[in-house]
């Protein structure tokens, strides 16, 4: 799947994280409009899914609504990598004390996401990647820790529906668990009630742990 900048703010905004404010335009009356609300200088940048952006062209600052209006005339229309830029994203310019990088990719090796932090980052990171790759800091995520959280979530959901049928308890019998397991039951409360073979009569591989939650 590909986003554009804005498309991705707009997820990061409806998850509760703050972003800059701004708006996406496909007119130069409309990026001066948005540049008159914010009321401050402003930066536009075309939306392409390329990089390079700024190198080519495609991203500018305006110090006034009209300037925005004559930058966005030149940048849409552009083709950037041979993508033809059809609209804007125009938000506030900032004074940058610091530039740093943080992205989030999919690692087809080890096919889990990875984050990727730099300090030496922003408009550059593929140089660095590609010079000075010890200056990138790369963190793997762990997929377990998103089925951790879809188990959460249905185990809230048990727990609320027992108790609401009147329940004086919620019993679970899961499989040997590991660390993450572990600490999920026992932050929703449960606590282990005993062990029992599983249906396989094997204790070494199926062993049954039930866990009680009193409600």
């Amino acid at each position: 799947m590909n986003l554009h900048e804005y498309q991705a703010r707009a997820l990061l905004r409806a998850a509760g994280i703050p972003t800059p404010d701004g708006d996406v335009a496909g007119s130069p009356a409309e990026v001066e409009t948005i540049a008159t609300r914010l009321g401050k200088p402003v930066v536009v940048k075309a939306q392409v899914h390329a990089g390079g952006r700024g190198k080519a062209g495609g991203v500018k600052i305006a110090g006034t609504p009209a300037e925005a209006r004559e930058v966005a005339s030149r940048i849409l229309g552009m083709t950037i990598k041979g993508l033809v830029v059809q609209r804007v994203l125009v938000v506030p310019a900032e004074d940058i004390a610091s530039e740093s990088y943080v992205g989030l990719i999919m690692d087809r090796e080890t096919q889990r996401p990875v984050f990727m932090v730099s300090a030496a980052g922003g408009v550059d990171i593929e140089e660095v990647a590609a010079t000075t790759p010890e200056k990138i800091v790369r963190l793997a995520v762990d997929p377990r820790y998103r089925r951790l959280g879809l188990a959460k979530r249905l185990l809230e959901r048990v727990i609320a529906a027992s108790a609401a049928a009147g329940a004086a308890s919620a019993t679970l019998e899961v499989r040997q668990s590991n660390e993450a397991g572990r600490a999920l039951y026992e932050g929703l409360g449960f606590r282990v009630e005993g062990v029992r073979p599983g249906y396989y009569q094997d204790p070494r591989e199926d062993a049954l742990i039930l866990w009680k939650r009193n409600l």
